[in-house]
């Protein structure tokens, strides 16, 4: 069981930045593949970037491919997501979650724990 709380997110103009934090639980931290998803109003629940157990490989969404960097301190059981030149269409609640699989998952459904998210809120 992994619970996972995230936090960092608020309101900030475009072309500013933000890190994102999640923290989680438990002693098993390094056993499972991270992401970060964002659900807008609105919108379905969409993948933004993953890493894997080590933190050796990561994977982004093309939407924030150069902007976001995903990544990940082992020893304090936590996930980053640094988002930088925000723009207003980067405004949703943003996600952490964890899975257990061996392979590295773009897939929500393949996720088995959730944070509570946080909110993120770009002005233009």
């Amino acid at each position: 069981q992994v619970q996972l709380v995230e936090s960092g997110g608020g309101l900030v103009q475009a072309g500013g930045s933000l890190r994102l934090s999640c923290a989680a639980s438990g002693r098993t931290f390094s056993s499972y593949g991270m992401g970060w998803f964002r659900q807008a109003p609105g919108k379905e629940r969409e993948f933004v970037a993953a890493i894997t157990r080590s933190g050796s490989t990561t994977y982004y969404a093309d939407s924030v491919k150069g902007r976001f960097t995903i990544s990940r301190d082992n020893a304090k059981n936590t996930v980053y997501l640094q988002i930088n030149s925000l723009k207003p269409e980067d405004t949703a609640v943003y996600y952490c979650a964890a899975h257990g699989r061996a392979y590295t998952s773009r897939r929500a459904v393949e996720y088995d724990y959730w944070g509570q998210g946080t909110q993120v809120t770009v002005s233009s």
